[in-house]
Parts: structure tokens; sequence; C-alpha cells
């Protein structure tokens, strides 16, 4: 993909830039692969907000995306769609017995083309197959941590992970965050790198643009009274006293540095190496 500034027209097309969409081969998106997507506008079951500055946002359908990539019958790239979604391009697959199924589409897969799944698969871009059967050095995404679960790591745009070793039953990957970590060697992942790699190179340019994504406006902690922030209140925008205090968030955690991985978290015994800071 490639990325188009707009002439400053205006001072928010001063800053603005947007995808060129030129991968994009199909405006109207499968409708048997659709399904309703509700906005929950942050809040919870008990209708209380559990996640802040959500809300709004353009209305949208969800794709049906196959992470588990579990039909091993060879089919043809039918098109390449627009998800509103997620952050990368998603690709239409007719099979040769007629089903139709969504995957997340690669860097470099074209209409036209052939992917397949299961062990027999080749080591070409699209082709989902085990880790025990792919190459050491091996670029892949889409990747299960527990065998039959589907696809949970490197999903997002422009991401992958690399077959680093294979020992016994794991193999060792190194994580898009530069973290190694153990998983099972028979975990299936999908061959190459997500694609519109350039999604995080796009600059919105304008706070009506996040509101169309669902994103509602942030307030600092420093600009509110004591009463609703640990970081709130002073005289004037004052950086001494309840200002002075370690980030917080509104209920006192510490937002910046406290660790919150659980000593006996069950998954540390595969970290290898911990992310790069």
């Amino acid at each position: 993909m490639a990325i188009r500034n707009l002439k400053p027209r205006t001072p928010a097309t001063r800053y603005y830039s947007i995808a060129t969409f030129d991968e994009v081969t199909k405006t109207t998106p499968e409708k048997s692969l659709l399904a309703p997507l509700k906005s929950s506008g942050g809040r919870g079951n008990t209708g209380r907000i559990t996640s802040r500055h959500r809300g709004g946002g353009h209305k949208k359908m969800y794709r049906i995306i196959d992470f588990k990539r579990d039909k091993n019958v060879p089919a043809k790239v039918a098109a390449i769609e627009y998800d509103p979604n997620r952050n990368c391009r998603i690709a239409l697959l007719h099979f040769v017995d007629g089903e139709k199924r969504y995957i997340l589409a690669p860097d470099g897969l074209a209409v036209g083309s052939q992917v397949m799944s299961g062990k027999d698969a080749d080591i070409v871009t699209g082709n989902a197959l085990p880790i025990r059967y792919m190459p050491l050095g091996t670029f892949m995404h889409n990747v299960e941590l527990k065998p039959g679960r589907g696809g949970k790591f490197a999903r997002s745009a422009g991401n992958s992970c690399q077959l680093m070793a294979k020992e016994g039953d794991f193999a060792t990957l190194k994580m898009p965050s530069g973290e190694m970590r153990k998983i099972p060697i028979d975990c299936v992942a999908t061959v190459g790198v997500v694609g519109n790699t350039d999604h995080f190179n796009i600059s919105f340019g304008k706070a009506g643009r996040m509101r169309w994504l669902g994103v509602r406006p942030q307030t600092r902690g420093m600009a509110m009274n004591p009463v609703d922030h640990p970081m709130g209140g002073g005289e004037g925008k004052s950086k001494s006293g309840g200002g002075r205090k370690h980030p917080k968030s509104p209920w006192g955690q510490l937002a910046k540095g406290l660790r919150t991985r659980k000593k006996k978290n069950a998954s540390s015994q595969f970290i290898i190496k911990r992310r790069t800071k």
C-alpha cells in the first residue's frame, strides 16, 4: 500500500494522510460472511463503563474471519477487501468445493493466487501449516497459542513472528514485540507478513477522524479535581503537591512501570526473553 498526503487547504488537512487502497479490488463485502456488530460504548453487562473513551463511531458489520485455517482444500484468492474492524486487509477465498471464507491478507498476496492449508502445503505466502513443517527463519502470522484454537499472535498490519528454533514438542518464536517465547510445535500459522504495512505511518490529522472510529475525548488527570483523580487539584496549573505524584489511573494504580504479571502465571515458564524496551 501507499499513503497519500492531502494538500493543506484547511488546518485539518495540513497533517492529514490516508491510505491509497491500491490493493483493494472489491468494495462490497460477501453477504454470507457478514454478522451484526453491536456497539457497546465501552459498557459491560451491568451497563457501567468498563473501558473509557469509547462510543459513537460509524456503524459497521463484522466480517467472519477464518483464523483456524483448518480446511485442507485448495482455494483461489477472489478479492482483497477493506475491513473496518481491523487495520489490515482481508482476502476472500473461493474453495474448489464452492465454499467461501475470509482470511487476513498477507503482504504480497494477489488476486488469482492459490493458497492451501495443511502439513503438505508449500512454504509460500498465504499458506497455513503446522510450525513443525516450517524451516527455521520463516516469517509467519496468525499464530496459534494452543493447537486448534485459532490464530492469536501477529494479526495486525505489518506484524509477523519468526521461527528461531525447534526442540522436542516446542518451537521458539520471536514475537513482534521482540519477546522470545516457546509455543507447541503443532500450532498452525500462516506463512508471510500481515499486509498493509504502512498503516502506522498514517496521520489522522484531526480529532473528528478519531470520533468516526469510535474514540472519544480523554481528559488529563491533572485537569480534574482531587475528588475525581489522584493527580487532580492544586492552585493553578501546578506540578507540586498532587501533580508531583507518580502518574496514576483514576483508581490510584500506577500508570507507568507497574508490573501486573503474577509470579505464578502459567505462561511465564514459556517466555525465554522478555520483550525489548
